[in-house]
């Protein structure tokens, strides 16, 4: 099996996201498998609207919330997906609910969105489906702001002087930054370190990202990196990685046993 730690062996196009929602959407992206190969979906602090083609089926119309862990599974030529990846902390105002209800879940957009039947009509047009998801939607409230503006410094600071400088309480941080994000600004700070490091992880020494991302030293790194993406970096970044979950339907996985996982 083939592996890449970008997302297995994709096809993947960068759709330009609109000035004018930039402030909502980080990523548009389609991927396309285009051989059979262990795919890896890294952990994220963003939501994701996906829409997922398949040969003979109707579009599926699914929401990824924030994912706390890497998953690992074999994939195969066929389906493709429209990747719409949300800005963390808008989640809540796009959807209405808190986003700590979808950590770790995959569900179909009717769950969570009242407008998801319109939306099934505009999925052959990425541009006008991306436009029509954030219409009418209004400017972030404060919570949103502060959680933006926290997300900025939770990258060099931790969540007592943030809320220090933001002139709020620990508490209040906390529990806003949840209910926008889906998890605590410990978890969201980790991801984005591990996250920092598989950006460029191939490419230079991990000594050096490891002091750029804000480890302590290279054995801090290494540790939450295999807490969080299961494997070693020498592992990840070698191709090695053998998946941990098997795709029992477009919303579910099940986690591989021990003896599976070896296969």
């Amino acid at each position: 099996m083939k592996f890449r730690h970008s997302c297995g062996v994709l096809k993947e196009r960068a759709l330009e996201v609109a000035p004018d929602l930039r402030g909502w959407i980080s990523d548009i992206i389609m991927s396309e498998a285009t051989a059979d190969a262990v795919v890896v979906h890294k952990p994220d602090h963003s939501t994701t609207l996906t829409v997922r083609f398949a040969p003979g089926e109707k579009p599926q119309l699914m929401v990824r919330g924030p994912r706390t862990r890497a998953l690992y599974y074999r994939g195969a030529p066929g389906p493709s997906c429209l990747q719409v990846r949300l800005r963390p902390g808008t989640g809540k105002a796009l959807f209405g609910r808190s986003m700590r209800d979808l950590v770790d879940e995959v569900v179909p957009l009717s769950d969570v969105w009242h407008s998801a039947g319109q939306m099934a009509d505009l999925v052959d047009d990425p541009g006008t489906f991306v436009e029509a998801l954030v219409a009418g939607l209004p400017d972030r409230d404060a919570d949103g702001d502060l959680v933006m503006r926290a997300m900025d410094m939770l990258s060099t600071s931790d969540i007592k002087t943030s809320a220090k400088r933001l002139h709020v309480s620990e508490r209040h941080l906390r529990n806003v930054f949840v209910d926008g994000v889906g998890m605590p600004p410990k978890r969201f700070a980790r991801i984005a370190r591990v996250r920092a490091v598989i950006e460029h992880g191939a490419t230079r020494p991990l000594s050096e990202l490891a002091q750029e991302a804000g480890f302590y030293d290279h054995s801090h790194m290494t540790a939450e990196f295999r807490a969080i993406m299961g494997v070693a970096p020498t592992v990840f970044f070698g191709g090695r990685a053998s998946p941990n979950v098997r795709c029992v339907g477009p919303f579910k996985s099940v986690e591989l046993t021990a003896g599976e996982a070896v296969t």
